[in-house]
């Protein structure tokens, strides 16, 4: 950054719309078709299965899906601050659509998982690109806003989409579950093109042609895909030691060599060493890193303790998490009201800090206790994470300007995406471990959760194993909270500098804060 009083307003006065409420109700389809693709989808995996085979790779409907979305996050961030994001939006919306019926057509399950990367390479730009269209829309002081109803549909797909999903795959056809996105799809499509005009850019001050480093975007696709699949992959479809999974991390170390010679020598790299040189933008993607980890804990491993170790059916678990979609984005509206006091970082901070110490509750919960109980902590958690997640968000997004915001919101997510995927492997690895040490031999937790789907009920011993293993991912799930929180307090600048006028007292930028920044 060349001054440290910035020229750029805010984008919302660089970003002209029409009929702001009609972009809003864009971006929230837009959202709601990212949001409620994984949920919809995974309530009709017995009738998939039933009707393409298929059962022994079928993970891939989800995993293809997200290393598809989580390597092109930062390539359509890059192609969203060169050409701007209504291009950017469109396209990434229209490949998105066009794997949902290639997906309702699809004749066996190779095909499935195919088209379902296809929608993936598409969904990397709905969830980077609404996002970074919500911060251009509005000032600092009402982006809570958008966030907190960008939030709400997240929450309502959580709640809405797998209940969506069991009846049109019972009632209908599995199928249905893809074509339902075509209408959806176009009405956002529709609102885009007509009311979202976004003012044309100087793109130099020589007046050059913008270049895309599409050696940079192909390099970083092929090492994030290998490294991704092979966390994805290790300890399910082969050992963590065996020679698929030492060739995949070994390719994708020699694909980030690769990526590191690529970008420095790009002009206008996909991942600008400045993502990581600004200590406010490497400490929020560092923080929302450790958030994917933890999250990991919940999402995946609470509905089998619940159903296995507390006795609840497969609906009744599922409520037991989804309550923290109800605190969450209510917790994330409420928070401008204590950024606005103590600034970004000190609320985010709070935030995790809770989070935290109510993941280290868990461990202390009675066996095999009440549903309640957990239901209580989860509740709370969400409140503590939309505390801590949208301040961070809507601070680093203040922090840089229309041509450096996409890219910016793009590794923050990435980031998030990735820790998820981590997470996944980490405390995977975990679960298994403590479960085959508790019950010897090769149990594991699938094996657990396919006789728990199968109707089968779980003996003493083994829900006490459960008990065990969940107890141990929470553990790191806190110490994950913890490494955040750390993040933040050693790494973060007390003070964002934020670039706009009329800011939050605390996060005014000084001189001082933009040196301590790298700028």
């Amino acid at each position: 950054m060349g001054s440290t009083r910035p020229a750029i307003r805010d984008t919302a006065q660089r970003t002209g719309t029409g009929k702001r409420g009609a972009v809003v109700a864009a971006l929230m389809l837009a959202m709601a078709l990212a949001a409620l693709d994984s949920t919809i989808v995974s309530t009709a995996v017995p009738q998939i299965v039933g009707d393409l085979g298929g059962f022994s790779v079928f993970s891939w409907l989800f995993s293809g899906y997200l290393l598809a979305v989580t390597v092109t996050l930062p390539v359509y961030g890059k192609l969203s601050d060169t050409f701007g994001r209504k291009p950017v939006l469109i396209a990434g919306a229209a490949v998105f659509l066009l794997g949902s019926p290639l997906c309702a057509v699809a004749w066996n399950m190779a095909a499935l998982i195919a088209f379902r990367i296809v929608q993936g390479l598409g969904g990397g730009a709905l969830q980077g690109t609404v996002q970074t269209l919500a911060a251009d829309l509005y000032p600092l002081k009402e982006r809570p806003k958008i966030q907190a109803r960008l939030s709400t549909v997240w929450a309502l797909s959580a709640v809405a989409g797998p209940g969506l999903g069991g009846v049109l795959a019972a009632y209908a056809d599995w199928r249905w579950i893809f074509l339902i996105n075509l209408p959806i799809g176009a009405v956002a499509l529709w609102l885009i093109a007509r009311h979202l005009h976004e003012p044309g850019r100087d793109r130099s001050t020589t007046g050059t042609r913008a270049r895309v480093d599409w050696a940079g975007a192909l390099a970083v696709f092929a090492c994030g895909g290998a490294l991704l699949t092979a966390l994805v992959q290790g300890g399910v479809a082969w050992p963590w030691l065996s020679g698929p999974s030492l060739a995949l991390f070994a390719a994708g170390l020699a694909l980030a060599a690769v990526v590191v010679l690529v970008e420095r020598r790009a002009a206008e790299p996909i991942i600008p060493g400045w993502v990581w040189r600004r200590r406010t933008i490497a400490a929020v993607n560092l923080a929302l890193g450790a958030l994917g980890l933890l999250m990991v804990a919940p999402t995946v491993f609470l509905p089998t303790y619940a159903q296995a170790v507390l006795g609840l059916a497969p609906v009744a678990a599922g409520f037991v998490l989804s309550v923290w979609t109800l605190s969450w984005p209510v917790s994330a509206a409420l928070s401008q009201h204590v950024y606005r006091r103590i600034g970004f970082r000190n609320t985010a901070m709070l935030g995790i800090g809770t989070a935290a110490l109510i993941l280290l509750a868990f461990l202390f919960l009675p066996y095999p206790g009440q549903a309640w109980q957990p239901t209580l902590l989860m509740l709370l958690l969400g409140a503590a994470l939309g505390l801590f997640q949208l301040p961070l968000i809507i601070g680093v997004q203040s922090t840089v300007g229309w041509s450096e915001r996409g890219t910016t919101t793009a590794s923050v997510l990435f980031c998030r995406q990735t820790g998820q995927t981590v997470g996944a492997a980490l405390f995977g690895a975990v679960a298994n471990g403590v479960l085959a040490s508790r019950l010897g031999g090769a149990s594991d937790l699938d094996s657990v959760t396919r006789a728990l789907d199968a109707g089968g009920g779980a003996p003493e011993a083994t829900r006490r194993a459960i008990a065990d293993a969940v107890h141990a991912v929470y553990l790191g799930a806190s110490c994950a909270a913890a490494l955040a929180f750390l993040v933040l307090l050693l790494l973060a600048p007390r003070r964002f500098p934020v670039l706009k006028e009329d800011v939050p007292k605390e996060d005014v930028p000084t001189e001082d804060t933009l040196k301590e920044d790298g700028r």
